[in-house]
């Protein structure tokens, strides 16, 4: 049988077009304990700085809190930008959300691209994959209870997480670099395109280890769904909210140089980024028949409050979920 999980993703943006903060963030905990008690697989909480829509700084914090409200959906918080943090202290962080869900923490690691946020917390962006690699030795070694010294700094965490650290942390990337450094660290991995994971897994076998938890992401499958009766009227609704998150994603990666290069350019075309299927709005029937054809380890990702969506708006796609969430099932267990 596939696995291809079902997730639920926030990163909380709030534009001045959408619906105020403080709403989407009470309805983000309600959707999680809806999609608890329905049997999804995963929550999904993103991680940027110094956004002027107020995208998600502390996912740690927003977990803990859909932790409590839920007994049995995962979490995997990502990316969460390791250079920029102190280790210890994130490696606190997972510990006590590790012990308030019993168990049901996972986090992937990037290294960063956005120039200012780096700036912001006084790092330098050239320094991303030494600050990686200490950071992940650090959080490693201290959650697997160890008291040690590191740069002649004392490191001593307490209390130790539920799950073993290997099995929590996954490194997220976009070049074989972030495989290889999974592979070295042993733990997960989270890459940004599929073809990622099978340098991920012959580096494990290089290793003579066995992988740990990954996923596929799959070509053409958008980074978030919404489930309408009518594609057209349902993109009505959301094209204002996709067009946001894509202009404001592109801000941030004009940062990092040649505009040109860049993968959101000219997608601030409602047309154009519609056609791009990075945001799609499918009905039911359609959603199924995209399920069936999935590679193992793809995942299915629903955006229930994308820029700033009314909660009413995504409360409409989850009870289309639920309608046909049996079908789904059945799908994914038929052979590709």
């Amino acid at each position: 049988m596939k696995y291809n999980p079902i997730s639920l993703a926030f990163d909380m943006r709030a534009p001045d077009l959408g619906t105020p903060t403080q709403e989407l963030y009470a309805a983000a905990i309600e959707m999680a304990a809806w999609a608890d008690e329905i049997g999804l697989n995963g929550i999904n909480l993103m991680q940027h700085h110094g956004s002027d829509d107020g995208y998600l700084p502390q996912p740690f914090t927003l977990a803990a809190a859909m932790a409590a409200a839920t007994k049995n959906i995962r979490f995997m918080l990502g990316a969460v930008i390791l250079p920029l943090h102190d280790p210890v202290e994130i490696a606190e962080q997972i510990a006590v959300v590790d012990l308030i869900s019993d168990g049901r923490l996972h986090v992937i690691f990037g290294a960063g691209y956005v120039p200012s946020e780096f700036a912001m917390f006084g790092k330098s962006v050239k320094d991303r994959a030494r600050l990686m690699d200490e950071g992940l030795e650090i959080i490693l070694r201290a959650l697997n209870g160890e008291r040690f010294e590191f740069n002649g700094r004392p490191v001593f965490v307490r209390p130790l997480p539920v799950q073993k650290p290997e099995e929590i942390v996954l490194v997220g990337g976009g070049v074989p670099a972030s495989a290889r450094r999974a592979a070295r660290f042993d733990v997960g991995f989270g890459p940004m395109s599929g073809e990622l994971v099978d340098v991920y897994l012959e580096e494990c076998e290089k290793h003579g280890r066995e992988p740990r938890r990954f996923f596929r992401p799959a070509q053409g499958m958008p980074i978030g769904i919404h489930l309408c009766e009518d594609p057209d009227e349902g993109w009505a609704v959301l094209e204002k909210h996709a067009v946001h998150v894509i202009t404001e994603y592109a801000k941030w990666a004009e940062q990092e140089g040649d505009a040109s290069n860049s993968p959101f350019r000219g997608l601030d075309d409602p047309a154009v980024l519609r056609h791009s299927g990075l945001f799609a709005t499918w009905t039911p029937d359609q959603l199924v028949e995209k399920v069936r054809a999935l590679p193992d380890h793809a995942s299915v990702s629903f955006q229930p409050l994308l820029g700033g969506l009314s909660p009413r708006e995504g409360w409409k796609s989850l009870k289309l979920l639920e309608q046909t969430l049996p079908r789904l099932r059945e799908a994914m267990a038929e052979a590709v």
